[in-house]
């Protein structure tokens, strides 16, 4: 009886107002972590945020709960000139992963689910003489940017990969690996992802 009527008193809604509020409070002190933060942002708590004076962000930007956000000037004795840059009114869905030493664009009105892995690099390229050594030694290496277009829907738990660019208004089905460039105005799934529909 007594929850039912602390339930009356205070229902859902209105029991998340300060967990709100805490999040607005952390949104505003957070945007000072990038080089460049619009406005009407909202940011869920940060696992990690590496090398923010790397990332651009326009307006109206949310980014869910434990991202995983690491931009790399320098690797050990490796040096890079990355960029980040995420357009206006971009969703980025909880505890999402980017991992960027060359260039992640992602255009406006994107939106992304949870447990999206997007990065332009891997320790290491195939090669037989790096196989004996620790994959978190092996030298960073990038095939390319990562250019995501305007309004594209990328689903949960997906993987982009180096050097990949999606096209506008694709939608990415739910656990694809995005290994080569799909094409704008179309579905595609799969591991690797593949067109499976064109959307006329």
């Amino acid at each position: 009886m007594i929850f039912k009527l602390l339930h009356t008193l205070f229902p859902p809604k209105v029991a998340r107002l300060p967990g709100r509020l805490i999040r607005r409070m952390y949104s505003e002190w957070i945007k000072y972590e990038f080089h460049s933060c619009g406005k009407q942002c909202f940011f869920g708590k940060f696992t990690v945020l590496y090398g923010g004076k790397r990332i651009d962000i326009a307006d109206h930007v949310t980014m869910g709960r434990g991202l995983v956000i690491e931009v790399y000037d320098e690797y050990m004795d490796q040096h890079f000139t990355p960029s980040v840059k995420i357009g206006n009114y971009v969703n980025i869905g909880d505890h999402s992963h980017l991992s960027c030493i060359n260039g992640i664009t992602i255009k406006d009105n994107v939106r992304m689910g949870r447990k999206v892995f997007v990065t332009d690099n891997a320790h290491g390229a195939s090669d037989r003489s790096l196989l004996d050594t620790r994959p978190n030694i092996r030298p960073l290496q990038s095939k390319g940017p990562v250019v995501i277009e305007e309004n594209a829907w990328i689903g949960e738990m997906s993987c982009i990969m180096p050097g990949v660019t999606i096209g506008r208004g694709a939608i990415i089905g739910a656990n694809s690996v995005v290994t080569k460039d799909i094409p704008p105005y179309c579905m595609a799934a799969g591991s690797p992802a593949r067109v499976i529909k064109q959307i006329e």
